[in-house]
């Protein structure tokens, strides 16, 4: 969540924020209203209560008359004292449920649009042409069939649409990469974690999945418990409610979990395959850092994100994502996108965003630092979104005969493997 003081000090930057998420901006002035009843009405209380606190100390003095007067007057203090007590609350419940639909603050750099007004930062590699070498390139899910790495069929039989196995060297690659995936975190400094795959419903909340994106969120009814969309959650949740040293900052933390998407608001799109699918295995990096070193940690994991993606050789661009495609916890977000050969376009395999106190301020996550408590900043990046990475290392390293070449940077954990050959029918 924002601050409320710079709330109430700019409340045209919050509305500004609001326009260029397309969000709702009356929720601004709605929220602006509500936290003033809260501060008037705890005004109110706390009068009442002096007042009330010293008229208690007169009644045990006075007498007769005046005694009686003093009680009676006690007792209307204390109706009083109870209702400014209600409207305190209900200011406060009803400023904080406001507070937690507020998006967080967009960054003034990010351009202002939907979906496809995004930014090109960056382009790096060079696209095949299939054409000058003479066929015709596959897609993932008809390369998948012939290495014998892929099923969708029966994915769809045992669980339904969007579901998968990976088998034979489908499933080695997944532990390839993840392995990678790890050994380049772990040499950066981030700490590897398993993370859980459910979660409490504050932890889901606190890092802003209970909004905008609750369409994609599993809900478990019977435990209220949720399944994590990424291991995002848990590792912004793990120091939830804890105050930390300034000197243990940066914090880097390198989750590997399965992760949950209904994937609602996506009907007709990529139903091919498994580029689009409800369950898959991801590396995520994680960072707690403090608030004024939130951008250049940023473009850290970005240069994480692009070293990853070099290493596996394949073509890709970074953009700087728009300001409506952001979602709740963004203040800034970099996809780095892969380019599939078989859709002739770019894709989205890798994103990190910049959170600043956002999450931090929403699961009480502080920093010491002197005598200053404060929120601190957290940053996520995807490092390796498992399915996704396949489509792009299948379709950009494949061979006229069917067979794909494995990058050098996966050989060391497919057992020196050079080639993923087409197995026999």
């Amino acid at each position: 969540m924002i601050d409320l003081r710079l709330l109430r000090e700019d409340p045209d930057r919050v509305r500004a924020s609001q326009r260029a998420r397309g969000e709702d901006v009356v929720l601004v002035d709605s929220l602006l209203s509500a936290d003033e009843r809260r501060r008037s009405s705890g005004v109110r209380f706390d009068e009442l209560r002096a007042e009330q606190k010293a008229l208690g100390k007169l009644i045990p003095k006075a007498a007769g008359d005046e005694k009686a007067e003093l009680l009676k007057k006690a007792g209307q203090l204390a109706a009083d004292v109870k209702a400014a007590d209600a409207d305190r609350d209900a200011a406060a419940t009803e400023t904080q449920e406001l507070l937690q639909r507020l998006g967080n603050l967009v960054h003034p750099d990010v351009p202002v649009g939907g979906e496809e007004d995004f930014v090109t930062l960056e382009t790096h590699g060079t696209i095949r042409d299939f054409a000058t070498e003479g066929f015709e390139p596959k897609d993932h899910l008809a390369l998948g069939q012939i290495l014998g790495a892929i099923d969708v069929e029966r994915g769809a039989k045992v669980s339904g649409s969007r579901f998968y196995f990976l088998t034979g060297v489908g499933a080695l690659l997944e532990l390839a990469l993840v392995n990678a995936a790890m050994a380049q975190a772990t040499a950066a400094g981030f700490t590897p974690m398993l993370t859980p795959a459910l979660v409490r419903p504050q932890s889901m909340a606190g890092t802003g999945f209970l909004g905008q994106a609750a369409q994609d969120v599993y809900h478990l009814a019977d435990d209220d418990l949720y399944l994590v969309g990424t291991s995002e959650v848990p590792l912004a949740a793990y120091h939830m409610d804890e105050i930390l040293d300034a000197d243990r900052l940066p914090l880097r933390y390198a989750g590997f979990s399965p992760c949950f998407r209904r994937e609602a608001g996506s009907h007709g799109k990529d139903t091919r395959g498994i580029f689009r699918v409800h369950q898959f295995d991801k590396v995520e990096m994680f960072s707690y850092v403090a608030p004024e070193d939130s951008q250049a940690e940023h473009q850290r994991l970005l240069e994480w994100e692009k070293q990853w993606l070099t290493s596996l050789e394949l073509p890709y661009r970074v953009i700087d994502v728009a300001s409506a495609d952001l979602g709740a916890s963004a203040s800034r977000k970099f996809d780095c996108e892969a380019w599939i050969p078989t859709q002739g376009k770019y894709r989205e395999l890798t994103s990190t965003s910049d959170c600043t106190e956002f999450q931090s301020r929403r699961l009480s996550i502080r920093v010491r630092d002197g005598k200053q408590v404060k929120p601190l900043a957290t940053l996520n990046g995807t490092l390796c979104a498992v399915p996704r990475t396949i489509v792009a290392i299948l379709e950009n390293h494949q061979r006229a005969d069917g067979s794909v070449r494995v990058p050098e940077v996966l050989r060391p954990y497919l057992g020196g493997r050079e080639v993923l050959e087409p197995v026999a029918k």
